[in-house]
């Protein structure tokens, strides 16, 4: 059974998986958008994010407090990723996993929900921009993913997961504008190599 964040899920994930495929081992201590997270540790951090959400989907605990280091040379992290999305996918197509209140986070569980929809959008396009591969978020989940992120910025930016609004012109997407309400700039670029 699907519903509506599952659906999303899921076309995320088909966007995030040839990216995370794409990442080259000699781009692993690259710069991201992300400023304190190289690619290694974005990678492990988005990891850790979605086998994190597949047990807060089935109203259970999570711990964010250290990542595990998931990509290394003895693991086949590409793999795992796309093995864990179709995990997290499944988990949120679960009977009830929308419903009530989320024990781990003490939300909704529709907004915790949205928020490994955004991760897994954002976060993908972060390790996109910083190997200098193409990415373009499924499209569907955009209008969700702005909503929700206006109601989220103002907790995310006291947890100090977001960073201040980025000014967009008038008029962007609403890819931009969700980038820009993480506090990410849309037109970053990985430093020039010198």
């Amino acid at each position: 059974m699907t519903n509506e964040i599952s659906g999303l899920l899921e076309g995320a994930a088909r966007r995030a998986r040839p990216v995370v495929r794409g990442v080259r081992d000699d781009q692993l201590g690259g710069p991201t958008p992300c400023s304190e997270y190289d690619v290694r540790a974005l990678l492990d951090h988005l990891l850790h994010v979605v086998v994190g959400f597949q047990a807060l989907a089935a109203k259970g605990t999570a711990d964010f407090t250290a990542t595990p280091s998931y990509v290394n040379a003895e693991s086949d992290w590409r793999t795992r990723f796309e093995e864990e999305t179709a995990r997290l996918v499944e988990a949120w197509s679960a009977p009830g996993a929308l419903e009530g209140t989320s024990q781990g986070m003490g939300m909704p569980q529709r907004t915790v929900g949205g928020m490994v929809l955004g991760d897994l959008t954002v976060h993908a396009w972060d390790l996109a921009r910083a190997t200098g591969q193409d990415f373009a978020p499924y499209g569907p989940s955009l209008p969700e993913l702005v909503e929700g992120w206006r109601q989220l910025a103002p907790t995310g930016r006291k947890m100090g997961v977001f960073g201040e609004p980025f000014p967009v012109p008038e008029g962007a997407s609403a890819f931009d504008e969700l980038l820009a309400l993480s506090g990410r700039d849309p037109g970053w670029r990985p430093p020039a190599a010198v």
